[in-house]
């Protein structure tokens, strides 16, 4: 765990570096008379900096990551992982066997739903053109994908027992967020060094 975190203190260190080194270099070459080039330090630099910060954090990358930390939380807090590391089905509880069932049968009923919302014609899901790739759905498949695992997730939990309350559950859901919470740190250095980047050369 030590080493992990070294590891990204590591990455966020270059990563500010960089965008310290990007600063001076937008300067130095907006001061030459560079084209096309526009400093950081100047007025415009600063006030896109300080008025556009929350903007620039506000990305659909930044939502897909929350919903997928929710969704890998809520998995390992079920027992899933545990069950499937089991090879021998003799050594599983009957209880587990009848969640990870009713697991299943929730599955395969929330993919069959969204077939119906995409495959059959004039699906509501589909672009207006009735193409499945520019569409809705396939705008919003990290949220479908990350839905259905958090979904079946706390339906395994329930029946199994590893979750019997409310507060398991959103213990649950809000464990892949304390355990990956470092990612965030991360998005923020690495989205900002490229909006940084956008802004001084293009």
């Amino acid at each position: 765990m030590k080493t992990k975190s070294s590891h990204l203190g590591v990455v966020l260190f270059v990563l500010l570096m960089a965008e310290v080194a990007l600063i001076l270099l937008s300067w130095i070459l907006s001061a030459a008379g560079v084209e096309g080039v526009r400093s950081l330090l100047s007025g415009e630099g600063v006030r896109w900096f300080v008025g556009d910060f929350a903007r620039t954090m506000a990305s659909p990358l930044l939502v897909w990551l929350i919903l997928l930390m929710i969704a890998v939380g809520a998995f390992l807090r079920s027992g899933l992982t545990s069950l499937l590391h089991e090879g021998d089905s003799r050594r599983v509880s009957y209880r587990d066997r009848t969640a990870f069932r009713v697991a299943l049968v929730l599955l395969v009923a929330y993919i069959a739903a969204i077939l119906l919302l995409t495959v059959v014609p004039h699906a509501v899901l589909l672009s207006a053109s009735g193409s499945l790739f520019p569409s809705p759905f396939s705008r919003s498949i990290i949220p479908f994908v990350t839905f259905g695992i958090t979904l079946v997730s706390i339906a395994f939990g329930f029946v199994s027992g590893r979750m019997q309350s409310l507060s398991d559950v959103l213990e649950a859901l809000s464990y892949g967020i304390q355990k990956y919470a470092s990612l965030l740190i991360l998005y923020i250095f690495c989205i900002q060094l490229y909006q940084s980047l956008r802004f001084v050369f293009m």
